[in-house]
């Protein structure tokens, strides 16, 4: 029986659940904790990336996924973009508010993963490649492991 009894609400819940418990995987079995690591990142990488390609990448996440993505987006409000990996889960971190405590790297890496798993790998190699060179080759190690 259908979740909610309209299709794309359910499919949007089906793939939403899929990912968190990816994400799950790495961080927990804490459904709560996925969804906010999982929007805290999306936001941060969001904020990293430039206007189209966010704009690209946010029409990949399934719809309500995408919803957290575009949460409290400024468009051309961006100064001082996270050039270093500490600065990035930095951001992270400051994104996740008032969450139970976590690793940001481990959230980051987690999203990460999951993103490679679910996204068209074509977009996928466009935001790797717009990222700065410590993020990048952190990306490109979460998926290899």
């Amino acid at each position: 029986m259908p979740a909610t009894g309209v299709d794309v609400w359910d499919k949007t819940l089906q793939t939403t659940n899929i990912w968190l418990d990816e994400i799950m995987e790495r961080m927990g079995p804490d459904r709560h904790t996925a969804w906010h690591a999982l929007g805290a990142v999306l936001r941060a990488l969001r904020d990293r990336l430039p206007l189209e390609l966010a704009a690209h990448l946010g029409a990949q996440l399934p719809l309500l996924v995408r919803g957290t993505y575009y949460d409290q987006w400024h468009v051309g409000g961006q100064t001082g973009l996270p050039r270093t990996l500490d600065d990035f889960f930095a951001v992270v971190e400051l994104n996740l508010g008032n969450t139970r405590p976590m690793s940001s790297a481990e959230a980051t890496a987690a999203v990460f993963r999951t993103l490679s798993n679910h996204v068209d790998r074509g977009q996928i190699r466009k935001v790797v490649a717009a990222l700065p060179a410590p993020l990048r080759d952190f990306w490109l190690d979460c998926e290899a492991g």
